[in-house]
């Protein structure tokens, strides 16, 4: 059993944010908002992440203009979708691009990132009072609109701090402020916290060069120096934002990565400042930000590489204790493994980015070449409410397709499940008409079989709900050992018929959380394993002792 943080919740109700976030410069026009709703309602998510900029918030220096936020609260709601905002402003993907002109026109006064040649970078520095102050300035007043305008309604779920943050172009900050607090000692909170912990990547640098008890940040830390110490800079930078927001309007905040486990082949060196912004909340300096944010509600990597090892290491990295996990950015179509970062992850939401307003064909219907990836949100919607009440108990198992693999067995409460993929080992998978095809011989150009996927939940000993695509399920009791081996060798029909379900139905749960019957099987609709599709919703499956 694992105690889920459900950081997002309605009216004090746990909330699944699942969705999109929009084009960078998409709030800029009503036009590119709505093709961004519309997107999200074509995906069957609930939810719009999209980026609100302080240059548009607070043109003149002390002068706030809030049509965008108006703008966007009113689609939303029009659409009855929730919002995630991400506030563009100090950094947005390791630079100030969406800071204000008279921010960017006056380097004197908020002084930018000084590289180790004495270039002035297009970043401000975290070192820098001044920048701080005028960023916390338009945040709060931010929050305070929220306030105001939606603190009944609550159509803002969250607010994510920043964006990718860290410098880009330099390890850290070379500039005079910057570079006395790197001849100083390293915070006395920082050297308690290492010692405390007594491992971890922060405290293994640290014993690599040499363990010392006091020092400066290269006394103590070596190579890596410049980078913890942008670490520290940055984290504390957003915590001091997320405090003075909070303060005013108490609403989830979070900050979001770019992972350097998902850098691309050209960046392979993983360099700070060169293939990911130094001081962003990397797996390597994570530990800094666990202890120097206790202001933030979570950390979420932007995971970019969705397969494979480093996926499964990026999960790992960020579900903590205390810090859920969450993908508020990922790219293309969502893979099967998606299922695994909630079932065996506990995932608490999901976005796609980069491709969200491809979704919407010209005449508004949904593009054909994004079904798969809507086919699998689609899936993870219907299983929402489930997720939100069996996450974490061991109920939620992923069915996922490895490779060209054709089966998969699940070990469940009295039950074993056999998965079969696509036809997978049974000569014929009985549907009923909505799925009927040709049978091989009459079509020899049928398309590949795609990957199945989906979840099996275990609501009780004799309640199972299924979702996904491309999947049978075939439940046999756990037996004694010798009465297991009496059915080794039946044919799977048989073994179906043998433990025959009492109940399959299709369906989908009401807002109250109950199950709702759409369509009933029976006969030869279930006479060759529980299958589910995309588009057949939950199906539920009743069994007899």
């Amino acid at each position: 059993m694992t105690d889920i943080k459900r950081v997002f919740k309605v009216h004090g109700k746990p909330f699944f944010p699942l969705g999109g976030q929009a084009g960078d410069a998409s709030a800029y026009n009503k036009v590119d908002t709505e093709l961004a709703f519309k997107a999200i309602k074509l995906l069957h998510g609930n939810t719009l992440s999209i980026g609100v900029y302080w240059e548009a918030i607070e043109p003149v220096e002390g002068k706030f203009d809030f049509t965008l936020i108006d703008n966007l609260l009113a689609g939303a709601r029009r659409h009855d979708l929730k919002l995630i905002l991400d506030w563009f402003a100090t950094w947005k993907c390791g630079n100030m691009d969406y800071a204000p002109d008279w921010v960017k026109t006056n380097p004197q006064r908020f002084r930018r990132v000084i590289a180790p040649t004495g270039m002035a970078l297009f970043t401000l520095s975290p070192h820098c009072q001044a920048n701080f102050e005028a960023d916390k300035k338009a945040f709060a007043a931010l929050c305070n609109h929220l306030k105001v305008k939606d603190g009944t309604e609550q159509t803002v779920i969250g607010i994510q701090v920043e964006n990718e943050s860290g410098i880009l172009g330099s390890d850290r900050d070379y500039g005079t402020e910057a570079q006395a607090v790197f001849d100083s000692p390293v915070p006395a909170r920082l050297m308690a916290a290492m010692k405390k912990k007594g491992n971890g990547k922060i405290y293994d640098i640290w014993q690599q060069a040499g363990g010392k008890k006091s020092g400066t940040w290269p006394e103590l830390f070596g190579w890596p120096a410049g980078e913890l110490m942008s670490a520290w800079s940055v984290a504390t930078y957003h915590d001091g934002l997320a405090e003075a927001g909070k303060a005013i309007y108490n609403i989830p905040m979070y900050i979001n990565a770019w992972t350097m486990e998902s850098v691309r082949p050209e960046f392979r060196w993983m360099t700070p400042g060169e293939c990911y912004p130094s001081g962003g909340p990397v797996t390597k300096v994570l530990d800094i930000y666990k202890w120097f944010t206790p202001h933030i509600d979570l950390i979420a990597p932007d995971i970019y590489v969705l397969v494979g090892s480093r996926f499964d290491s990026i999960l790992a990295s960020y579900a903590l204790d205390g810090n859920p996990l969450f993908m508020p950015e990922s790219s293309g179509d969502p893979p099967p493994e998606l299922f695994r970062a909630i079932a065996d992850y506990n995932l608490i939401g999901f976005f796609i980015m980069g491709s969200l307003e491809t979704l919407v064909a010209e005449d508004g219907s949904l593009n054909p070449q994004c079904r798969i990836g809507v086919d699998t949100i689609r899936c993870i919607a219907a299983a929402i409410p489930l997720l939100l009440k069996y996450q974490g108990t061991g109920k939620v198992q992923a069915v996922i397709q490895e490779g060209f693999e054709l089966a998969q067995v699940l070990d469940m409460d009295g039950y074993l499940g056999s998965i079969l993929f696509g036809e997978g080992a049974a000569a014929f998978a009985s549907k009923d008409w909505r799925y009927s095809k040709p049978m091989p011989e009459l079509s020899p150009e049928r398309p590949p079989i795609k990957r199945g996927y989906g979840f099996v939940i275990q609501a009780s000993k004799n309640e199972f709900y299924l979702l996904g695509s491309n999947y049978q399920l075939f439940l046999r009791p756990k037996l004694p050992p010798e009465k297991m081996l009496d059915a080794t060798f039946l044919s799977e029909w048989m073994q179906f018929s043998l433990n025959h379900p009492n109940r399959v139905d299709e369906g989908h749960f009401d807002q109250n959380g109950k199950f709702i019957v759409d369509r009933h099987r029976n006969g030869g609709s279930i006479c060759s394993g529980v299958w589910v599709e995309s588009d057949t919703g939950v199906v539920r499956v009743i069994t007899g002792d």
